[in-house]
């Protein structure tokens, strides 16, 4: 009783969105982009809840004070909901239970360099350290998968072969990316995550040439999951005219 029908012709209606990859970067670096604008954008495009990112703000959220500066700059500012992921970076291990008591829905890490100064990337010993609090936690740890031993410099350089790449190309770009680094870090991941039985989660897969190690992982019972990009999906890499 009471029911009404509304024709929306052509609209579409959904549920509203969950983005739980998002660096929004405030406070520190918000003319990167800040919490009004990525909000905004997100409710403009059917984003209901955002889950943000610990690195790329000064400072990181690898502490609780860097938590509490990250929602003292998001109060008041926001037009979506928003949670925060925690940051796993070297000698930070006691900092994340406190994390977890403060609110952060799981941490994130990088197993190469990260771009920001303030957020390092950790090895083989510091997630070692991290995982037994992760599992105690039962958070999940996203990691960024790359060996930095196995990234190749290709980029404003004379490589070995002895020729020289322009920047531009995309091709210059996935040459300094090898498979064999996102591979070799998968491989670590998920050997720690069954030794520690602990929660990992690989972000942005770019190669399916890894799904198999995934997969026969999970078979075997080890909690590792893994997502991938809509443009890796979407844009074949010989189409990338150069700078786009």
């Amino acid at each position: 009783t009471g029911v009404r029908e509304i024709d929306f012709g052509a609209d579409v209606v959904f549920p509203g969105l969950v983005d739980t990859h998002v660096h929004i970067n405030d406070p520190g670096r918000a003319d990167w982009e800040g919490f009004e604008h990525a909000t905004r954008a997100a409710a403009a495009g059917g984003v209901t809840t955002l889950v943000d990112m610990p690195l790329n703000s000064i400072p990181p959220t690898t502490t609780v004070n860097g938590l509490e500066q990250k929602r003292a700059a998001a109060r008041g500012r926001c037009y979506v909901d928003v949670g925060f992921w925690g940051g796993v970076v070297p000698g930070n291990a006691d900092d994340l239970a406190p994390l977890a008591r403060a609110g952060v829905l799981g941490f994130k890490c990088f197993l190469c360099p990260s771009g920001v100064e303030e957020f390092g990337h950790v090895a083989e010993a510091a997630l070692r350290q991290a995982l037994p609090v992760t599992a105690a936690l039962g958070l999940p740890l996203l990691a960024h998968a790359e060996l930095p031993s196995l990234l190749v410099e290709l980029q404003n350089a004379d490589s070995a072969d002895g020729k020289v790449r322009d920047p531009r190309r995309y091709a210059t770009w996935l040459e300094s990316r090898p498979y064999a680094s996102q591979q070799g870090a998968i491989e670590l991941l998920v050997r720690l995550a069954s030794e520690f039985r602990a929660r990992v989660h690989i972000v942005h897969l770019a190669s399916a040439d890894a799904l198999a190690s995934i997969g026969g992982a999970r078979a075997s019972g080890v909690p590792i999951t893994v997502e991938t990009c809509t443009h890796y999906l979407t844009f074949c890499a010989e189409d990338v005219a150069g700078g786009d």
